[in-house]
């Protein structure tokens, strides 16, 4: 692909947009610019009817199991598992593929049914304050979802 044609697909790509497993889940997939896949979701909270398209997340959930290969963990959040696969290849900050860590992840979406699957950007360990930040995340999706164009 050209340099020039590469960067503006590049920059056409959202910036992550925080979501929760069960919008993913409940999502509809379709092919972008560029032929990438990306995905169309209900917002959250009351006003704007409109679907937020999105093919990059930001997610947060409490690690319920590491697999094997230690590249592959799943996450589970208020409205259900979600996968996250790559994380090896990653910056992690401080050791965070514990079970029972609380952890945020910003990620691209593989696929959204019968459960989300995101291959990993970034994680980061969100333990400290971890009941704060659970009881919170909700309402932090909703509020930026109801202020995105």
């Amino acid at each position: 692909m050209a340099t020039a044609q590469k960067s503006v697909l590049e920059k056409s790509r959202s910036p992550p947009i925080k979501v929760l497993s069960g919008q993913l889940r409940d999502a509809k997939s379709r092919l972008g610019l560029g032929g990438k896949s990306e995905f169309s979701i209900k917002r959250l909270g009351q006003g704007k009817d409109s679907p937020l398209i999105l093919s990059v997340v930001w997610m947060q959930g409490t690690v319920v199991e590491v697999q094997r290969d230690h590249n592959t963990v799943v996450l589970l959040d208020e409205t259900g598992n979600f996968v996250v696969v790559g994380v090896n290849n990653i910056p992690k900050g401080k050791p965070c593929l514990i079970h029972g860590k609380y952890v945020m992840v910003m990620g691209l979406i593989q696929t959204h049914s019968p459960e989300p699957v995101l291959r990993a950007v970034k994680m980061a360990d969100l333990s400290d304050n971890s009941t704060i930040r659970k009881r919170m995340w909700k309402y932090e999706v909703e509020d930026l979802q109801q202020y995105l164009p």
